[in-house]
């Protein structure tokens, strides 16, 4: 591949024109940002999706790499005087990488191997006889004997064909074309095959691969993750189970051409070159290949997870007491205002003995009514049913008109033990602080879940085993799109939500709370030039996404982008309206009513300018500080609790998903256990992955199919739920 090939091969496998891509790669190599290119930028890349850039952005830098290999290659093997014209198109028209390194090997330097020692005695005369099958009479023993040589540690005849069948065999596992039929072979009907070995510590862990086989074509990333895993804690002893006498026939009628006196020593020779050399080199490269996979898989599943998570709807306007539940040091309590700065906070003992219950109830009432709180948060943790039960009392005794919630408070710990969290509540102990979280997450999940290392929120599968370079990558550009898609409150963010806008590093979010602390209120997004190391490249990256309400400009209070401010002033003035009328909500309901009458197409050639620009304006201008977020389902909320004894089979109960992996989803139906959805009780129809059908946050209407009060397991099906109750 030539690197002027990159970006219409991008645009095959992407399915999109090449211009599309050619203009996409120029954006990036202008070191301009995902997130504005794919809002900013539409008119260039014909409107492509941010995953989608994403997408091209990994290529890119792989098929960079291929090309610059190649390069390398072709220089080393010209160097050799080795280089035909038949290889260097071969090497020129590579895809893969692992294309290129079977190429290169029989040219690769290497350690001394027992086919380059058997060449320096002097046998590559005996192994090239033995390969080319030309010699019908006499027999190998006697050709042998012209090649005994003492003082080259060559003392007999079978030395001497030991030594060029060492030759061969090197030579023709080194063939590319037949490394790539074998590893196809294996990927088609190698199975994996298990041993637990039953005196390991945790062998009780994988029983279910104790002489374990599964074809390699249809393992699942889940249980190719988790075979790993048993093998690396020595549990498990795996390996690639084939037909090798089939192989090696295989191999042996691709070399054998004519009948010859060599033929046995030939077959001897590929024999021990599939044993020693291929097999093995080949095992290892499926072996990694399926992990490669399968932690992509994994840390796809994480990121869809966790975008879902961060992009839940926000319970904006609540006072609320955040539970975070315990045993031994009681439940720690704080309550935030609408704002989410703390006004109260404290211990109630919820799992001791009823005179403490009784007074924990009192002084929570009290809190409840002296700061008007209108929700409880209660994270889910150890305790949580005893501190759901207390809650579900204290409302129904006190007829209280407010609900609970149950929080995942995956990362709450991590969270308040932190530098951030100790800058951000100093004079509050670590135990206030995870209360603290815990409350703040229902009010705005991104905005707090963003101060949390991704890999504790605990919404992936394996994420201890994959790749944690590639896992951290993968989540930070999750969040960056999350962050970006939302935008922020230029005012109100904390510098850990800023450092995720385009073009803003944690320097310059740093510097723009700093500016904010010593000069007050941004009145424009201009004055962000202002701040120091935020220059105009930075700028035009950022702005779009920053939001100033009560601004000057209204429009900076939109994802109207400060390039674009003149274009959206043509707009509202060919529609009779003008920047003022933004503030005035008659003017904007009228707005609103114009716009959906507009012809855009029109619009957009009056004005000169892009119709993704000229649609995307218009949708901005009718929802000045609109969140994205308001437009899904609020967050389930509760009065009264449910235990595992009251469900029964046929029931249906309304949930929320919380976690999704390969195998299916665990469904949050208001009780300590989560429910399971296995992925064939999502659908009548076929599914292939969970993410195809739901989202974490998603609500849904189940229905219980098992329960297992013993092991403490809830099956549940979405398929089995009549259609007029599916949603409610």
């Amino acid at each position: 591949m030539l690197a002027t090939d990159i970006p219409a091969a991008i645009a095959a496998e992407l399915k999109v024109k090449t211009k599309q891509v050619e203009a996409t790669i120029t954006l990036l190599d202008e070191d301009n940002t995902v997130p504005f290119i794919s809002r900013y930028r539409k008119e260039a890349t014909g409107s492509l999706e941010d995953e989608q850039i994403r997408t091209i952005e990994e290529r890119l830098g792989y098929l960079r790499n291929l090309v610059k290999r190649q390069e390398e290659i072709l220089a080393k093997i010209e160097e050799q005087g080795k280089l035909t014209e038949e290889l260097k198109s071969a090497i020129e028209k590579a895809q893969k990488l692992q294309e290129l390194e079977d190429l290169y090997l029989p040219y690769k330097q290497k350690k001394r191997t027992r086919a380059q020692i058997a060449r320096e005695r002097g046998l590559e005369p005996l192994a090239n006889a033995m390969l080319l099958q030309m010699q019908e009479n006499g027999s190998p023993l006697e050709e042998a004997k012209a090649f005994i040589d003492e003082k080259k540690e060559i003392p007999t005849v079978e030395d001497a064909l030991a030594g060029a069948r060492d030759i061969v065999a090197e030579t023709v596992v080194e063939d590319a074309a037949l490394r790539k039929d074998m590893r196809s072979l294996l990927q088609r009907t190698a199975t994996i095959v298990t041993e637990l070995d039953a005196e390991a510590e945790e062998a009780q862990t994988f029983l279910m691969y104790e002489n374990y086989e599964e074809p390699v074509r249809t393992l699942p990333s889940h249980r190719i993750l988790a075979i790993n895993r048993g093998e690396k804690k020595g549990c498990l002893k795996v390996r690639l189970n084939t037909d090798h006498e089939k192989n090696i026939e295989r191999i042996f009628r691709k070399i054998h051409q004519r009948p010859s006196i060599y033929e046995e020593e030939l077959h001897l020779a590929i024999e021990g070159g599939y044993k020693r050399l291929l097999f093995p080199a080949l095992e290892r490269d499926i072996r990694s290949e399926l992990t490669e996979g399968a932690e992509a898989q994994a840390i796809r599943i994480f990121g869809a997870n966790l975008r879902q998570l961060l992009l839940q709807a926000p319970l904006a306007g609540h006072v609320v007491m955040g539970l975070d539940p315990g045993y031994r040091t009681g439940c720690k309590m704080a309550i935030v205002d609408a704002t989410g700065q703390v006004i109260d906070h404290g211990v109630l003992q919820v799992t001791k003995g009823d005179a403490e219950k009784e007074a924990s109830a009192k002084k929570a009432l009290a809190l409840i009514k002296k700061h008007h709180v209108t929700l409880l948060s209660i994270g889910n943790g150890t305790a949580s049913y005893e501190t759901e039960q207390f809650a579900a009392d204290l409302i129904r005794d006190n007829h209280l008109d407010i609900h609970y919630l149950i929080t995942n408070e995956a990362g709450a710990s991590v969270y308040s033990a932190s530098k951030l969290a100790k800058e951000e509540l100093p004079e509050y102990d670590v135990t206030i602080r995870g209360a603290v979280s815990i409350a703040r997450r229902v009010q705005d999940p991104l905005a707090e879940l963003v101060k949390i290392d991704p890999k504790a929120i605990g919404v992936g599968q394996y994420q201890h085993d994959v790749n944690q370079k590639e896992l951290s990558q993968s989540l930070d550009a999750t969040i960056e799109s999350a962050v970006n898609h939302v935008g922020v409150d230029l005012n109100t963010a904390s510098g850990e939500l800023l450092k995720h806008i385009a073009g803003i590093n944690a320097t310059i979010a740093k510097n723009i709370v700093s500016y904010r602390n010593e000069h007050g209120k941004f009145q424009n997004r201009r004055q962000l030039l202002k701040v120091t190391r935020l220059g105009p490249a930075a700028f035009t990256q950022c702005a779009g996404f920053l939001r100033i309400h009560a601004a000057e400009n209204s429009l900076d209070n939109t994802p109207v982008h400060p390039e674009s401010y003149e274009l959206a002033e043509k707009i509202l003035a060919k529609l009779g309206f003008e920047l003022s009328d933004l503030h005035d909500k008659e003017q904007l309901a009228m707005l609103a009513a114009k716009c959906k009458l507009v012809n855009e197409e029109k619009l957009a050639k009056e004005l000169d300018a892009g119709l993704p620009t000229v649609h995307d304006i218009l949708a901005a201008l009718v929802r000045p500080g609109r969140d994205p977020r308001e437009d899904l389902p609020a967050p389930l909320t509760r009065q009264a609790i449910v235990k595992l004894s009251d469900l029964k089979p046929g029931t249906i109960m309304r949930g929320t998903v919380r976690n999704i992996t390969d195998f299916g989803a665990f469904v949050d139906i208001g009780i300590k256990t989560a429910g399971l959805i296995h992925i064939s009780e999502l659908s009548n129809k076929r599914v292939k992955h969970p993410l195809d059908v739901i989202s974490v946050g998603d609500i849904l209407n189940v229905m219980i199919i098992s329960v297992d009060e013993n092991r403490g397991r809830i099956g549940l099906s979405l398929k089995q739920v009549p259609k007029e109750e599916k949603v409610s």
